[in-house]
């Protein structure tokens, strides 16, 4: 099965995985059900809870990397946690300030607006970002990525460099099919962009402020704060465009 309806999953399941997603997001380390039973003191034993994640793994929204190990989230967990599960998410009051102050003090170093809103985005996130208008794109944060696990195989890494020789060519082909202000996520084999299948994806369109149309992506693992990204890509729009619609890229390695 690889498409699942909101019925398909009890509130438990629901808040279970939603747990292992948190979890594996802060840690990049598979969830077992005793950590879980200790952390949150849910009110279930062990044994249930284990119970309950082997319904969700025989469901395909976990996986078990090693028999005595805890489990990860799999494409359709993120999946399900992120259409179903995921909570609207702004910006604080204090994030928007810092937010707009750093892109007028970038700015006023007269800094392009491609590279200054990749590295903010890079910054923010904590992910490898992409921005770019016409021909012209900059990214920033390929270091940031080299710290997390999930890119310490050299073969992920030089993948990707070498995807972001020409990842503009495969935004406009994405973007022609968006629909305005539409933010789309795409996750492990359901991304366009084949060369990182095994990664996650999410893309908005955007113009600037004089008209512009232009781009922003986020590179990093799937285990992303996917909310936290997805607030800084619709506040980023504000500053940008205001209504208009924003490119921005998502995509993750397991």
């Amino acid at each position: 099965m690889e498409r699942y309806n909101d019925h398909m999953l009890t509130d438990r399941q629901k808040n279970l995985l939603s747990v292992v997603v948190k979890e594996y997001t802060e840690n990049a380390i598979p969830v077992g059900s005793q950590h879980i039973a200790k952390k949150y003191g849910i009110d279930l034993s062990s044994a249930t809870i284990r119970a309950e994640m082997n319904e969700l793994e025989e469901a395909g929204f976990l996986f078990q990397p090693h028999t005595s190990a805890g489990r990860i989230p799999t494409d359709a967990g993120y999946r399900y946690f992120v259409e179903k599960i995921m909570p609207d998410k702004e910006l604080s009051k204090a994030e928007q300030k810092k937010l707009q102050a750093e892109l007028l003090k970038m700015q006023a170093k007269n800094m392009r607006l491609t590279r200054t809103t990749a590295k903010l985005l890079s910054g923010l996130s904590g992910n490898l970002a992409i921005s770019g208008v016409k021909n012209e794109f900059d990214d920033f944060g390929m270091n940031e990525l080299m710290d997390e696990p999930e890119f310490r195989e050299m073969d992920d890494l030089c993948r990707l460099a070498e995807t972001l020789d020409y990842i503009d060519e495969k935004f406009d082909s994405i973007v022609k099919n968006l629909r305005d202000n539409e933010v789309k996520i795409f996750i492990g084999k359901e991304n366009p962009i084949k060369e990182i299948s095994n990664c996650s994806m999410m893309i908005s369109p955007y113009k600037t402020k004089s008209g512009e149309k232009g781009i922003l992506a986020l590179i990093g693992p799937k285990r992303m704060k996917y909310a936290k990204n997805k607030s800084l890509i619709e506040y980023m729009k504000k500053l940008l465009g205001g209504t208009a619609a924003v490119a921005i890229l998502f995509i993750s390695i397991h």
